[in-house]
């Protein structure tokens, strides 16, 4: 009796290890995603090291040194590579703004094209999060919210213009347009998305006369602005009686915005070479310097000597727009700044955190546990490049950033060379089915979410 008791005994605790053997494999993995042996740059969190990141659903669940790769369901080796957050981009145009949707029409009040882009041509350098700067204003922001920022799976945020019609809908120097009550009113009613004020290219030539005062756009844009305690955008075109000095020394708030800050008008440098005093001084008293590169606002000849002698912009910002699409992204603009000897982390930080809290959006730009995983994977190449700014001049050097993969929200979104799947004569035998008749199974190599 004693041994078949023993004997119970020993085929009891057999089944109960091999029971709890089993529900231990059976358990998740504690993460969805991780991100192993990259360099992190996290300003936000002063981190600067080969660390690993993992993601949990659609959120940061951890960055810390050696995660075991068991733990996550999907690994990705991003040694020799860096892992910061996604990319923030304050300054492109997507949608149709004011164009009218027969634009292209003899009878179309404006023959101006749309300026926008398809937003998600962005994830291909690592943003995860763009602003449009202003192309929409009260009239034509419901349009541009429902044809682009509901669908986008990057994040889209806005300015809005202090034009009612916004952009290119040849109305955009109708003073009647920049309505402050309409602006304000349309900004309350989308707080989640609108994050500030824009006012752009108003009356550049032209004789002033009584609608058109030197500082009317100017001056609405900021009662808009100070009305919604929101930032104001500027792109400005400085002329005798409407100076650059007086805009951002006198007109312009702590905490506005000057896009465009290397473009050829603006007199960065003094005529001895010299950084002109003024932009320490509008720093000073909190304005903001965003680069705003596009297709006809920066010069290296006012670039690199202000670069050179410190002044570097807050924010890194591409523009970008029908116009410009093919030649410039984020990274591209990012490789400018890096050829001209700003270090990398520097750059990160104008790209991440900078732009994030100009526009009032902390939670962003960061690789904080808990917020929602936006990573930008980047790799940085040595070897002869060369760049070109918008008066057609080109500048050598030596290094150039590309965006290996992006994430955002917790999905893998951008991944052209496959950093996060598998070999392909190594995939499950899914990926090798022939599809039938029907609603086939799809034959893919795992089934994360991209």
């Amino acid at each position: 009796m004693r041994e078949w008791t023993k004997t119970l005994g020993i085929v009891v605790s057999l089944f109960t290890i091999l029971g709890m053997s089993s529900n231990t494999l059976a358990q998740p993995p504690h993460y969805d995603l991780l991100l192993k042996g990259g360099h992190v740059i996290d300003p936000a969190n002063n981190v600067d090291a080969v660390m690993d990141v993992a993601v949990s659903k659609d959120k940061i669940a951890a960055v810390e040194k050696d995660i075991p790769a068991s733990q996550a369901g999907k690994v990705v080796d991003a040694s020799g590579l860096y892992v910061t957050p996604g990319l923030v981009d304050i300054h492109v145009h997507i949608g149709h703004g004011g164009a009218p949707l027969d634009w292209f029409t003899p009878e179309g009040r404006s023959n101006a094209a749309p300026y926008g882009i398809p937003a998600d041509i962005a994830l291909q350098a690592g943003v995860t999060t763009m602003v449009d700067a202003g192309s929409s204003g009260a009239d034509t922001f419901l349009l541009e919210k429902e044809e682009v920022i509901d669908r986008a799976k990057v994040r889209v945020l806005a300015f809005l213009n202090i034009v009612a019609n916004g952009m290119q809908g040849d109305l955009e120097q109708s003073v009647d347009q920049m309505d402050v009550k309409r602006c304000a009113e349309t900004i309350k009613k989308y707080p989640d998305i609108i994050v500030g004020v824009k006012t752009a290219h108003y009356w550049t030539e032209e004789p002033w006369e009584g609608e058109h005062t030197p500082w009317a756009a100017v001056d609405r844009a900021e009662e808009c602005g100070r009305a919604v305690n929101l930032p104001v955008m500027f792109d400005f075109w400085p002329r005798p009686d409407r100076s650059y000095a007086e805009l951002i020394l006198k007109k312009m708030r702590p905490g506005d915005i000057h896009t465009h800050v290397f473009a050829q008008q603006f007199p960065i440098l003094l005529a001895d070479g010299k950084l002109n005093p003024i932009l320490a001084e509008a720093r000073a008293r909190g304005v903001i310097f965003d680069v705003g590169h596009g297709a006809g606002s920066f010069w290296f000849r006012n670039a690199v000597p202000a670069v050179k002698q410190g002044f570097i912009p807050d924010s890194i910002s591409t523009d970008l727009h029908t116009g410009n699409f093919t030649v410039l992204s984020m990274t591209q603009v990012m490789s400018k700044f890096l050829a001209m000897g700003v270090p990398l982390q520097d750059l990160i930080r104008r790209s991440t955190v900078n732009p994030a809290q100009e526009i009032h959006r902390p939670e962003l730009g960061t690789l904080s546990v808990g917020k929602e995983a936006d990573i930008a994977v980047l790799e940085q190449l040595n070897g002869p490049f060369s760049y070109i700014d918008c008066g057609l001049a080109r500048m050598d050097g030596k290094g150039k950033l590309i965006a290996r993969m992006t994430v955002r929200a917790g999905r893998i979104v951008y991944d052209p060379s496959g950093l996060s799947m598998v070999e392909w004569e190594k995939a499950r035998p899914q990926y090798f089915n022939m599809p039938g008749p029907g609603h086939s199974v799809p034959a893919q190599a795992d089934d994360f979410p991209r």
